[in-house]
């Protein structure tokens, strides 16, 4: 069984402004709820075939897990697939404008787990969907905030 979790917000900044910030992974320890660490495999910035070493707490496990860049057009798609883990997982997002600078970023989280994992898909769904809207919160909090803040 697959598991795909999209979950969206808008946040009142300009979509330059949102891809550069959370399409940084060097950023995602500061607004995933789950991520440690991340580790640039690749010398930064972000482009396609970029590689880093990612480590999470999911589920009350340590996870580590390295993503690829396999697409990305500058402020509108980012997207990274697992290239080893604990199952294949491919992360995309997305960013619009939606009225006068603010953007909607969409997340979406797709894979395949196997084994134990497999049969347990419909929990960790509803599992990524909670911490995916909590993570995409934490987002918006950190851009709207004050720029002196992050």
């Amino acid at each position: 069984m697959s598991v795909d979790v999209q979950v969206e917000t808008e946040i009142r900044r300009p979509v330059a402004e949102v891809a550069a910030y959370a399409g940084d992974p060097g950023n995602a320890p500061t607004w995933y709820v789950n991520i440690r660490e991340v580790t640039w495999l690749s010398e930064p910035p972000v482009a396609v075939g970029s590689r880093m070493d990612f480590v999470a707490r999911f589920l009350g496990r340590r996870l580590a897990y390295t993503y690829e860049v396999v697409d990305l057009v500058p402020g509108e798609r980012l997207v990274m697939r697992t290239a080893d883990g604990p199952f294949p997982m491919e992360t995309t997002y997305t960013w619009e404008p939606v009225g006068e600078g603010a953007t909607r970023m969409t997340l979406r989280n797709r894979g395949k787990p196997s084994g134990f994992a497999g049969m347990a898909a419909p929990v960790m769904e509803r599992a990524m969907r909670r911490a995916t809207t909590k993570d995409l919160a934490r987002l918006k909090a950190l851009l709207e905030a004050e720029p002196n803040t992050r």
